[in-house]
């Protein structure tokens, strides 16, 4: 299903001289999508968190493996990925679609690159929609025709938050999984993995460099325990608890682990 774009909205303007998140991110992952904004960001990043690069590239295999757990092991055959970014190999529909062709994904971000990438990537595949919005436009993202069309809400559905709430101020991240969740029918699932630390010095640190570099689109980066909160009410799937997503439920016991602690990513899934 090709891209839909919001109406009415500026969402498709891209200022080249400062970083975008998902761009960064592209970077980070050995992509080629980025401009020296973001390039020059992410250096500045890696010289306060040296760790960063490894840990992207951990919390790329956390959402593979999620995904592939939960088509295989849960038989979710739908999935609804917030803040999805720049494609990347082994997107969320390749993971489910392996599993089943007829898995279905809608991927939700508002950076007009990842619009025009996924319009390339997507057009061949008609049970997967990427939607311009904002994240945290719930009400428009879950009353889109485009959306209803090709998602069952009666049906089981995997809302994935990966390395995005961080993004958002304290009020509209908890808000935005409260609201997704109220709408999802019991037995969905909540995936989230989160930049946290409990070194008060790098969050602040960090925090103000990317605030400071995305002029003003970012939120903070939280402790442990506040992205554990964003589950209150849920059955987090084994191991029970949170974990720095490079041990969650790894593949082999060689896979690659964050050795670093500066600051990581902390998640899991838990079913509604």
């Amino acid at each position: 299903m090709k891209p839909e774009e919001k109406p009415d909205s500026d969402l498709g303007r891209i200022n080249v001289t400062k970083p975008s998140v998902a761009r960064m991110y592209d970077y980070y992952l050995g992509g080629h999508d980025y401009y020296e904004a973001d390039r020059q960001a992410c250096i500045e990043l890696s010289r306060l968190a040296p760790s960063t690069e490894a840990l992207a590239r951990n919390n790329r295999r956390f959402l593979q493996r999620a995904v592939g757990v939960l088509a295989r092991d849960y038989g979710v055959r739908q999935f609804l990925d917030h803040g999805s970014g720049l494609p990347t190999q082994d997107n969320v529909h390749q993971v489910a679609q392996r599993v089943d062709p007829c898995a279905r994904v809608v991927y939700i971000d508002n950076d007009p690159i990842v619009l025009a990438h996924g319009r390339t990537l997507l057009d061949e595949n008609d049970k997967t929609l990427v939607l311009q919005a904002e994240m945290t436009d719930t009400d428009y993202i879950f009353a889109h025709p485009e959306v209803r069309q090709l998602l069952d809400f009666d049906a089981p559905v995997a809302a994935l938050f990966v390395s995005v709430l961080h993004c958002l101020d304290d009020e509209p991240a908890a808000v935005l999984v409260r609201e997704v969740a109220r709408r999802l029918v019991p037995g969905s699932f909540i995936v989230i993995s989160h930049l946290a630390s409990t070194d008060a010095d790098l969050r602040r640190k960090a925090t103000d460099l990317m605030l400071a570099n995305t002029d003003g689109h970012w939120g903070r980066v939280r402790e442990p325990h506040e992205v554990e909160a964003y589950f209150d009410g849920m059955e987090i799937l084994d191991p029970g608890h949170l974990v720095e997503v490079s041990g969650w439920r790894p593949n082999t016991e060689v896979a690659p682990r964050q050795r670093t602690r500066e600051w990581i990513e902390y998640g899991g899934i838990a079913r509604i």
